[in-house]
């Protein structure tokens, strides 16, 4: 009788043991299980370039990595010395800038075309389109007939469109330059000078232009070269 209290009573603080240890393992397994990596810092270029809807159409993001750091927009000190809410656009060094106040400017990197190239002074924002239509000039056509012919009659606007999300369309005494400021799905030519085409900006970049200029916006196209090509781009627009 005495073996079997015995052995009951070795039973029980066996249980015991096990309970008050049992906390203790399973605090010793928490605390040496490693702590979660903390989220990565928000990047600032993300928010600017990633992918968005708009007009029922998918603007596709751009990877911070295909693009160089001078083509991002950036709030810079104003080289222009243009009023404040002036556009200027600088071919040559394939810059847009929107004047502000106090001294500063935003920046946008750009793609310029030949077509960018035939014309430089001052003009005004006529109207802004919104996923424009687009037309090959008759040079495009010419220049390329197998690529562009088959748009002569226009192209609606869209994903694949080469105006882009947004266009903005630059006018002259009343007369259309044909000089137009606008998107682009090709992001990679942000920088470049391209084949085809007037100012082109990313999506991302001119669908914030567009919110930011209204109708009649002065413009001021600096010449991308001197000399006889620009004498004769100038010569072109007042013969029209």
């Amino acid at each position: 009788m005495q073996r079997r209290n015995d052995r009951q009573t070795l039973s029980g603080l066996s249980r015991r043991g096990v309970l008050l240890l049992l906390p203790l393992t399973v605090g010793a397994c928490a605390t040496g299980r490693p702590e979660p990596a903390p989220p990565p810092a928000a990047s600032p270029f993300a928010p600017r370039y990633g992918a968005l809807e708009d007009g029922g159409y998918r603007v596709p993001g751009v990877p911070a990595d295909e693009m160089k750091d001078r083509n991002r927009r950036a709030l810079v000190d104003d080289p222009t010395g243009q009023a404040p809410g002036t556009l200027v656009v600088d071919p040559k060094n394939r810059f847009l800038y929107l004047v502000q106040e106090n001294g500063k400017a935003l920046r946008y990197g750009v793609g310029v075309g030949r077509e960018g190239l035939a014309f430089s002074g001052t003009a005004e924002v006529a109207y802004k389109r919104a996923w424009p239509r687009w037309t090959p000039t008759q040079n495009m056509i010419a220049r390329e007939p197998g690529k562009y012919q088959k748009w002569a009659g226009g192209m609606e606007g869209g994903e694949t469109n080469p105006l882009g999300a947004r266009a903005l369309y630059l006018f002259k005494g009343g007369k259309d330059t044909l000089y137009r400021i606008h998107g682009t799905n090709e992001p990679w030519s942000i920088g470049e000078a391209v084949s085809s085409g007037c100012i082109r900006m990313m999506n991302q970049d001119v669908i914030d232009l567009y919110q930011r200029v209204p109708d009649g916006t002065k413009v001021v196209v600096r010449p991308a070269a001197r000399g006889l090509q620009a004498s004769r781009a100038e010569a072109l627009l007042n013969s029209m």
